[in-house]
């Protein structure tokens, strides 16, 4: 599936994630094949440098705001301040296969992936962007 975001998005999430030495993270809004928004989120793991964990927070806020007719959350970003691009194993063991979308930003650029059933570390598969 071709996944659209607008390029000034994309270059927001990027601009973030270069901004903290730490792992950076938060909320894609959208529907169905295209992210329209994101929702930047405090990241509240315990090891910030090296995890995520999106603030339950913004999170819940998120759903109540699709709940009462605003965007929905499509998925999640974050990133790999010094690795790759791509799920690690970590984000495996705590993904769930509910076709959610995540976004991994590394070295200034960015994959996307889906979560499923199969895939790497058994559960991402990559997903095309269309910049618009």
């Amino acid at each position: 599936m071709i996944v659209r975001i607008s390029r000034s998005l994309l270059d927001r999430i990027v601009a973030l994630a270069g901004a903290e030495d730490a792992e950076i993270c938060g909320l894609l809004l959208g529907k169905g094949a295209e992210c329209t928004g994101i929702v930047p989120a405090a990241n509240v793991a315990q090891d910030p440098a090296v995890h995520f964990e999106i603030d339950p927070a913004v999170l819940i806020a998120a759903h109540r705001a699709a709940r009462g007719g605003g965007s929905a959350v499509i998925g999640h970003y974050h990133s790999h301040p010094s690795g790759a691009a791509e799920p690690s194993a970590t984000d495996a063991a705590a993904a769930r296969p509910d076709g959610a979308l995540w976004l991994i930003v590394a070295g200034g650029g960015c994959r996307l992936w889906r979560a499923g059933e199969e895939g790497l570390h058994g559960r991402f598969s990559p997903e095309i962007m269309e910049l618009i």
